[in-house]
């Protein structure tokens, strides 16, 4: 993935699907979703970005990450035959097509579970979960839950047979044409059985870029023991905009550093906003600090990924309630929607940037090194062998040059990057 920017869409949402699935046991669509993401690829392509990340395309009752068969394509997003033209409309477009995997949990409508529901500790399927038979929570049985989901069945790890499955689901789709996985909710589960199956799906797609969603911790040590390619750079993210909010770029400079010893061992993917988090345009106390986000998210080391719609500055706020998503998943507009100024301006920005980026791939393992830090000023260089660039941002949007010696790349008020030659 280097010198690539990818672009992540929320699957269900973005293609105006319904928010329950009408009959996840049928086998004919009831919805061309997937359709309605491949009428958004040019506009992807035209952004200069290098992957599609989707998140699950795979039958579930509700929002995609309460799977109930991850070897079919969900009914409300289409058949096998509108996957392959999203998969073969990527490749036209030299974009990487990188699936969200669910392998920590499934839902409640998920084959082995039913039939648990169905057999109790007869079923065949009984050790594929954490089922407790002195307990009752209103199935005969207990088991444990992601995160105290009822809907969300975890799986166990410690039985080979969950292995399999994952292993044949992960080598399945890669078969029919995707590029790579993202691995849902990685920080729970054992870094040692993601490495089994990564070892297991490198024999036959060596190639494949497989990263999971990690939010705190050691992230190059859960690398090193799940043998991933990356994970999601959190606190990154979250520095971003709490610095700009707080006017305080002490925090981002201390991230900085983190950051730098984690690029030294890995290439983080980095983001601004994706499917989980309250919209940047939204999350930022100050709209005009947009901008500064983009140039910090693309310019920094790392694997960047831009939430569909971030590009456009839309809006959206995360809520604790059942449907609270739905407002940072909104449906694609029409391809040839008429834009306001505010959504122009960003969005040729993020071009702009994006196109930067593609020209100097050594971006994605350079070195972050902070020259200088003030509360509403930072200064940061890149480097890699002989390419190195300088960033300067400011919150108070005043014009800004780069330093003797550098380069002008471009300059907005409230930020300018320079290049040494």
């Amino acid at each position: 993935m280097t010198g690539r920017v990818l672009y992540q869409l929320h699957s269900l949402g973005a293609a105006g699907a319904p928010a329950t699935n009408p009959d996840p046991a049928s086998s004919v669509p009831c919805g061309r979703g997937l359709r309605v993401l491949h009428g958004w690829l040019d506009e992807i392509a035209s952004l200069g970005c290098g992957g599609v990340l989707l998140t699950p395309i795979f039958v579930s009752s509700t929002h995609g990450y309460d799977t109930v068969d991850a070897l079919r394509i969900d009914q409300r997003l289409g058949d096998d035959d509108d996957f392959s033209a999203l998969a073969e409309g990527c490749r036209e477009r030299e974009l990487r097509l990188i699936l969200d995997g669910v392998f920590n949990h499934v839902g409640r409508g998920f084959g082995p579970f039913v039939d648990v529901l169905h057999r109790g500790q007869a079923s065949p399927f009984a050790e594929w979960f954490d089922l407790d038979f002195e307990r009752d929570d209103g199935d005969g049985f207990g088991y444990r839950t992601f995160e105290g989901h009822r809907e969300l069945v975890a799986l166990n790890h410690r039985n080979g047979a969950v292995l399999d499955w994952a292993v044949e689901v992960a080598n399945t789709w890669l078969d029919r044409g995707a590029d790579g996985w993202r691995l849902d909710a990685a920080y729970a589960i054992p870094p040692v059985w993601i490495a089994s199956l990564v070892a297991r799906v490198r024999r036959r797609h060596p190639d494949a870029f497989l990263f999971g969603e990690v939010i705190h911790g050691d992230y190059a040590k859960f690398v090193e023991t799940s043998t991933l390619d990356s994970v999601t750079q959190y606190e990154l993210y979250k520095a971003i905009w709490s610095s700009l909010n707080d006017a305080n770029f002490w925090e981002l400079a201390w991230a900085l550093g983190r950051h730098r010893e984690f690029v030294a061992r890995l290439a983080p993917v980095t983001f601004a906003g994706n499917h989980d988090v309250t919209r940047l345009a939204t999350q930022l106390t100050d709209p005009g600090h947009v901008a500064i986000a983009v140039i910090l998210l693309l310019t920094l080391p790392g694997i960047p990924c831009i939430y569909y719609g971030d590009e456009r500055a839309w809006r959206g706020t995360k809520e604790q309630r059942p449907g609270g998503d739905d407002a940072i998943r909104p449906p694609l507009p029409p391809v040839d929607a008429t834009l306001s100024r505010d959504e122009e301006q960003v969005r040729d920005l993020h071009r702009r940037l994006v196109a930067i980026r593609r020209a100097r791939p050594w971006l994605t393992q350079g070195d972050v090194d902070v020259v200088d830090v003030s509360n509403r000023r930072l200064i940061y260089t890149v480097t890699a062998g002989e390419g190195a660039l300088c960033v300067v941002v400011d919150v108070d949007a005043s014009a800004l040059s780069v330093a003797p010696g550098w380069e002008l790349v471009a300059a907005e008020p409230g930020w300018a990057i320079g290049e040494r030659r």
